[in-house]
């Protein structure tokens, strides 16, 4: 039974979220999406808890049905929150992503982090503890908890952001580290540019949307493997401490060029350069001078100590997708928004049963008896066969599927003035 899971989430009590996420609203979407296990989030907001607690029953361990569903859709436990600490003189910001096994254990985390900031503030919410404290406590409460870094390589709010973060996992979370168990990547990284640093070996490779509208759940995932009956909360954290390939199969990845903090840049001044482009510039923008936003290449790139390519053995596979509807505005040559392609991308739903059923699994021939453009559209981003447009400074990349523009050389300096 293949089993898709996107734990890192958000309700509309978070932060520039849609205010249409609802608890129905992620169940709906993660079947269209052909998520399977999606997280919660945001349990640390007193309301949306409080709707969590009203709209769940209790499933296999570990893991909830919304009541009154008629889909399959699990939920599991889960949060992110902000730390914000010093250290060195210097102002530390990572974002952390929880789960939980079980309520009780939720309130008794959330007992324990009102104490370092008003939870209902934000279903993000800020912290005034460090990373190690914050693992400290919650390991205090359950070892069953688990804790991983989100968007590890994020400039202002990563473990290893250029902004404020550190260069190893140990030094992020001291004494701690040793119930770190996995990270994630993060749009503008994939398992690919992990593998350059040795230091990572020992930890699984997450991959989840963090999105902020329903329609985002699942541009990212991860894909297990499990039997009959097998599926439950100790099961899947089983398979990502372990990186136990039987179950834990693959991850679903944006193309990182396409994260909007991949390449260096400015936003306001249009640039955008690579890490040897940045260089030349000394890391500042060489139109008003002011220093650029390091992205997550170039952070790689400071701490690898292995050639682009390289694999270790004990490495997860991967793939890489653009959403449905985002392939099929490309191809129509329309925002993602219009009617025709939302008509299209129902079309699609429909016949082949969820997202991923389309983008992972069904064959290009039938999908060619709905549309021939999308069908050739997908076959090209199976094969990586694809032109790529990095983004930079919070600017999101292009996939350029059909190659319609100039590729640029990577590398190369692609916007300037």
């Amino acid at each position: 039974m293949e089993v898709i899971a996107d734990f890192h989430i958000h309700s509309r009590f978070a932060m520039a979220c849609s205010k249409n996420i609802t608890m129905q609203g992620l169940d709906f979407g993660a079947k269209q999406k052909g998520v399977k296990v999606i997280g919660t989030g945001d349990f640390t907001h007193p309301s949306w808890l409080a709707e969590i607690k009203e709209n769940v029953s209790a499933a296999e361990q570990g893991l909830w049905s919304l009541k009154n569903s008629k889909t399959q859709t699990r939920f599991v436990l889960t949060t992110e929150v902000s730390t914000v600490f010093e250290r060195n003189g210097r102002s530390k910001k990572i974002h952390n992503c929880i789960l939980a096994p079980d309520l009780e254990v939720v309130d008794q985390i959330n007992d324990q982090l009102r104490k370092y900031c008003d939870l209902s503030s934000d279903g993000r919410p800020t912290l005034s503890m460090s990373a190690s404290s914050l693992v400290e406590t919650v390991m205090e409460i359950s070892s069953d908890a688990f804790i991983f870094p989100a968007h590890a390589w994020t400039p202002w709010f990563g473990v290893f952001g250029s902004a404020s973060g550190f260069d190893s996992m140990k030094d992020a979370y001291e004494d701690m580290e040793k119930h770190i168990h996995a990270l994630e990547t993060g749009l503008s990284s994939d398992p690919d540019m992990n593998w350059r640093i040795s230091g990572l070996d020992k930890y699984a490779l997450l991959s989840n949307s963090d999105p902020h509208s329903v329609p985002k759940i699942g541009r990212e995932a991860n894909v297990f493997e499990f039997d009959e009956g097998e599926l439950s909360y100790n099961s899947v954290l089983g398979a990502i401490k372990k990186m136990d390939k039987k179950h834990f199969k693959m991850t679903i990845e944006f193309y990182p060029e396409e994260g909007k903090y991949h390449y260096d840049g400015h936003r306001n001044c249009n640039v955008s350069l690579s890490p040897d482009e940045s260089k030349k510039y000394n890391g500042r923008c060489p139109v008003c001078g002011k220093r650029l936003t390091i992205g997550v290449l170039n952070r790689i790139e400071q701490l690898a100590d292995r050639p682009a390519g390289y694999v270790p053995k004990n490495a997860i596979p991967f793939v890489h997708l653009v959403p449905l509807q985002e392939v099929i505005a490309y191809v129509m040559k329309k925002s993602d928004k219009s009617p025709r392609v939302q008509e299209l991308y129902e079309k699609l739903i429909a016949k082949f049963g969820s997202e991923f059923s389309v983008t992972l699994h069904a064959d290009p021939n039938e999908i060619r008896l709905i549309d021939k453009e999308l069908a050739r559209a997908i076959e090209k981003i199976r094969a990586n066969d694809v032109n790529l447009i990095p983004g930079y400074d919070g600017v999101f990349g292009v996939v350029d599927i059909m190659k319609r523009m100039e590729p640029p050389k990577r590398g190369q300096q692609l916007q300037l003035g």
